[in-house]
């Protein structure tokens, strides 16, 4: 059976109201529909569905409430004045707009579970990125683990697996319904393509860590 066959056997669930824009496809290695989520998004389901995305410095947190099958994903990275700053500490006043940028995504994505009804007590928590993926560039992925570890810790939550740091992307797909979370290490030539969109992507949150604030909610 062909790809549109088997895709067509297999109806793509409902996406949870607001996420409708994640991009999603039918993967046939795991016979499932799979969201792709970029850098700066985030997703959620209470469908037996994947999370995909592809990781170099950026952090992912995968989360899920098993009990009640929901869970989701998000995909971040701290602006560069946060990676060559003074300060480790998430809630340290000196560190001012960038590290907000890790935690609004932490909240973004804790929020929308419980608002699905999860329980943080209830939640499985799996970190994975945060690697410097080339070796003349400051190393942006350690001040991202230093963030996600402190703001969970700081927020009472436990970490259930992790894999972290070292010197590789990652491409990662997030199972929530089973909390299994598939890792495939990237080779180099890969890690130059990534190491350049993340350099794009953190130069645009420099340029707006000057011009606002960050809702967090």
């Amino acid at each position: 059976m062909g790809v549109a066959a088997r895709a067509g056997s297999t109806p793509c669930p409902p996406a949870v109201p607001g996420f409708q824009a994640i991009h999603r496809y039918f993967d046939t290695a795991s016979s499932r529909w799979t969201a792709k989520i970029l850098p700066g998004e985030f997703y959620v389901t209470r469908h037996d569905e994947a999370i995909s995305t592809v990781l170099g410095s950026c952090i992912s947190a995968c989360i899920s409430d098993r009990r009640l099958g929901v869970g989701g994903m998000n995909h971040f990275m701290l602006p560069a004045d946060s990676a060559s700053g003074a300060s480790d500490r998430w809630m340290d006043p000196a560190t001012g707009l960038a590290t907000r940028y890790g935690s609004h995504a932490m909240e973004c994505l804790i929020n929308a579970l419980l608002k699905l009804g999860g329980r943080r007590e209830h939640f499985e928590i799996k970190l994975f990125g945060g690697g410097r993926i080339l070796a003349s560039m400051t190393d942006v992925g350690e001040h991202n683990v230093t963030f996600v570890r402190e703001y969970l810790k700081s927020e009472g939550l436990r970490v259930a697996a992790e894999d972290l740091g070292d010197i590789y992307p990652r491409r990662i797909v997030y199972f929530p319904d089973s909390g299994k979370v598939r890792v495939r290490r990237l080779q180099p030539l890969e890690a130059t393509a990534i190491a350049e969109r993340e350099r794009r992507y953190q130069g645009d949150l420099a340029r707006q860590s000057g011009g606002g604030d960050v809702e967090l909610f």
